[in-house]
């Protein structure tokens, strides 16, 4: 899975591997990986790569084969919260290449192995960004609606050679990612009032949806988002 080296991405992975998973741990930072590694026990290898590299399919391809890869966890996401007119074209282009081109091309390598085995799963880690917006955040929201319509379409392709593909859409989860913004009480009063759990979602409270659909209870499940929010997107 991409992106375990820490947050979100660290807890699916822990997760996986807890219910038996063999777990390869994608990221750019060997040394976060080899914590992450440690911290998950002997089932967790670091597999560090750059999602911005030009050989990045061909490489994804050769970990997918070599490790007849059953998962797959796209779960690598930037965000560059400036308003429209503040972005560069290539700045724009970037952002779209790390959070939309680089899971398309490791879902495609990816799937050869699994199509090859006639049965896969393929994880996309959205945002409740895919579906509502907000100001000065345009070029995320852009990719992350772009990647929820890459899991329904993959979902249709890949379906009829076993291959299920889902999304999660997390809401505001109390990652290394979002420090400065939970030490902001501004925020946590407005997350009292707009969620319905009244709170930041703990990283590990990601896993379940995880699990669920890695495993044989989602056979029938594709091509689906599964919000997990606590209630922000349910009501006004």
């Amino acid at each position: 899975m991409t992106g375990a080296g820490r947050g979100l991405g660290f807890e699916i992975a822990r997760a996986l591997a807890e219910a038996g998973a063999r777990v390869l741990l994608g990221g750019r930072d060997p040394a976060a990986l080899a914590r992450a590694a440690a911290a998950i026990g002997p089932r967790a290898e670091p597999m560090p790569f750059d999602l911005a590299a030009p050989d990045l399919e061909a490489r994804a391809a050769a970990i997918a084969t070599d490790h007849k890869l059953d998962i797959l966890v796209n779960n690598v996401g930037q965000r560059d919260r400036r308003a429209l007119f503040d972005f560069a074209l290539a700045e724009v282009r970037a952002l779209a290449e790390v959070n939309l081109i680089a899971p398309f091309a490791i879902a495609r390598a990816a799937a050869r192995p699994m199509m090859a085995k006639g049965r896969g799963r393929i994880i996309n880690i959205t945002s409740i960004a895919g579906d509502i917006a907000n100001s000065g955040d345009a070029a995320y929201t852009m990719a992350k609606g772009g990647l929820a319509a890459l899991t329904r379409a993959l979902a249709a392709e890949l379906g009829p050679h076993g291959i299920t593909v889902n999304g999660i859409a997390p809401g505001f989860f109390a990652t290394e990612a979002n420090a400065a913004m939970i030490t902001n009480p501004d925020i946590a009063a407005w997350l009292d009032r707009r969620t319905s759990l009244k709170r930041w979602g703990r990283p590990e409270e990601i896993a379940g949806a995880a699990l669920f659909l890695a495993s044989d209870a989602a056979s029938y499940v594709t091509g689906m988002i599964i919000t997990v929010d606590g209630g922000y997107s349910a009501h006004f």
